[in-house]
C-alpha cells in the first residue's frame, strides 16, 4: 500500500449521558492528553429556501462517546446571514418526546443566539457532560431570521421534527405536529476525548447515504460500522457518514462533487484519522465520457490532499449494478478497469473489495440477490451488514 505520507507529486486543479448531559466532573475537564472527535456527521448540500421562525428537532445517531459536545450549524449554501436564537441538547424517547431532565441549552461564544454568516460555519460552546456512544441525540433549534437558499442534509434516513415558532426548550412532543426526512443547518456533532481516539469520515454516495436501508433504524454501512469498531480492540471509535445520493467524484451535481467539498466535509473536522472512499459509480453510469483514467486522476487528487492534510485514505471498490437503467457494456468496462486500479495500485492506504462481497458469484456483473435492495444497485440491509463486516478494522487504523 502506498504510504501514509507520500510525497505530494500531483496538485490538484442507555447509560447515555450519565443521565443523559449532566454536568461532568471538574477533573475531567481539567485533565490533560484531550481532543476532539466527530461522532456523527452529515454532508451539507441545499435544502430549499430557509423558512423563518421555525423549529427542528434534528434526530441523530452517535458514535464515539465523549465529553463536552459541541454541535456545527452550516451555511454553507446560503445567500445571507442566518440567526439561530435558541438550541438545545437532549436524549430522545420516543417520536419527538425527550427523555425527562436532558434537554440542555447550548451557547455560543456564552450567548443564547449566533449569526451564521453566508457560506460560513458556526460551533456550539463545549455543553459539560458524557455522551454515550450509540445514543440517540436530539438537537433543537429554533431559526428566528433567515430567508433565501437553507443548508442541510436532504436524505436523512431518519425521521426528524418541525414546528413553527420557538419550541426548543419543550421536552414534550406537543408541539411538534410536523416531520421531516432531512436534516437541517445541523453537519456535525463532537466530543471530547483521550488523543488516542480517532475516528473515519465515509466520503461516498447514495449507498454511503443509506438508500434502501431501512429508515428510523441506523442500518446504513457506516452505522454497523460504527457499532463494530465499539465492540473491537481499536483506537478509531468516531464514524461520520458523509454520503450524499447522486454524488459523484468528478462533477457537481447531486451536491458538490467528493473533490469540492473534501475540505469541508472531511478535513475540516476534529479527530479524523482515516478517509474511506467509497465513490464512483454515479460518474460511471452518467455517460458523460468519463474515462477510467479521470476516475484515477480524481482518486489521486483526494489521496494527495488527505495525505497531505495527515489523514490516510482506504478506498472500496465500485459495486456492480447491473440492471440498473444506465448500465451497459462500456460503463462495465470502465468499472472493471477503476476497480483493477483500486486493488492493486498501492496507491491507497487500505482497500476493501465490495465489489466482491456484493458481487452474485453466477453473474459477478450484478448484486447478489440476497444483498439487492430491488432496484440492482442499492444493497439492502442485509448487504449494507456485509459490507460494513468486510471492512479491516486495522486499516481504519493507519497511523504511521
Amino acid at each position: 500500500m502506498r504510504p501514509r505520507y507520500a510525497h505530494v507529486r500531483r496538485l490538484c486543479a442507555v447509560v447515555l449521558i450519565t443521565t443523559c448531559l449532566q454536568a461532568a466532573p471538574a477533573a475531567a475537564q481539567a485533565s490533560g492528553g484531550r481532543h476532539d472527535v466527530i461522532t456523527w456527521g452529515a454532508s451539507a448540500d441545499r435544502l430549499g429556501d430557509a423558512v423563518a421562525d421555525r423549529s427542528y428537532r434534528l434526530v441523530v445517531h452517535t458514535s464515539a462517546a465523549g465529553d463536552d459536545l459541541r454541535i456545527r450549524l452550516s451555511n454553507a449554501f446560503g445567500d445571507r446571514p442566518v440567526t439561530f436564537d435558541s438550541a438545545y441538547a437532549g436524549l430522545r424517547r420516543q417520536g419527538a418526546e425527550l427523555v425527562p431532565g436532558s434537554n440542555r441549552r447550548l451557547t455560543f461564544g456564552g450567548a443564547r443566539s449566533v449569526t451564521a454568516p453566508a457560506g460560513a460555519t458556526v460551533y456550539s460552546d463545549p455543553l459539560p457532560g458524557r455522551l454515550a456512544a450509540g445514543a440517540d441525540l436530539v438537537i433543537s433549534l429554533h431559526v428566528a431570521d433567515a430567508a433565501g437558499p437553507a443548508t442541510g442534509h436532504g436524505m436523512a434516513m431518519q425521521t426528524s421534527y418541525v414546528a413553527q415558532g420557538d419550541h426548543t426548550a419543550e421536552e414534550n412532543a406537543a408541539g411538534w405536529t410536523g416531520t421531516t426526512g432531512s436534516w437541517f443547518y445541523l453537519d456535525s456533532v463532537t466530543v471530547r476525548t483521550g488523543t488516542a481516539t480517532g475516528a473515519v469520515v465515509a466520503l461516498g454516495d447514495s449507498i454511503t447515504d443509506g438508500w434502501a436501508s431501512s429508515s428510523d433504524a441506523n442500518r446504513r454501512w457506516p452505522d454497523y460500522l460504527a457499532r463494530r469498531l465499539q465492540k473491537a480492540d481499536t483506537a478509531v471509535k468516531g464514524v461520520a457518514d458523509e454520503g450524499i445520493s447522486g454524488n459523484k467524484v468528478l462533477a457537481d451535481g447531486a451536491g458538490q462533487s467528493a473533490l469540492n467539498r473534501l475540505d469541508r466535509d472531511v478535513l475540516s473536522h476534529p479527530g479524523v484519522r482515516t478517509v474511506f472512499l467509497f465513490e464512483g459509480v454515479n460518474d460511471i453510469k452518467a455517460h458523460t465520457g468519463v474515462t477510467a483514467q479521470d476516475m484515477i486522476d480524481g482518486y489521486l487528487q483526494i489521496i494527495d490532499r488527505a495525505h497531505a492534510a495527515g489523514k490516510c485514505v482506504v478506498a472500496a471498490t465500485v459495486a456492480p449494478f447491473k440492471g440498473w437503467s444506465e448500465w451497459d457494456p462500456a460503463a462495465e468496462a470502465v468499472r472493471q478497469e477503476v476497480n483493477t486500479f483500486i486493488r492493486d495500485s498501492g496507491e491507497f492506504d487500505g482497500v476493501t473489495d465490495f465489489d466482491r462481497i456484493l458481487r452474485s458469484p453466477y453473474d459477478p456483473e450484478r448484486v447478489m440477490p440476497f444483498f439487492d435492495g430491488g432496484d440492482h444497485l442499492h444493497p439492502n440491509d442485509k448487504g449494507m451488514q456485509a459490507m460494513a463486516d468486510a471492512v479491516d478494522l486495522t486499516s481504519l487504523d493507519c497511523r504511521s
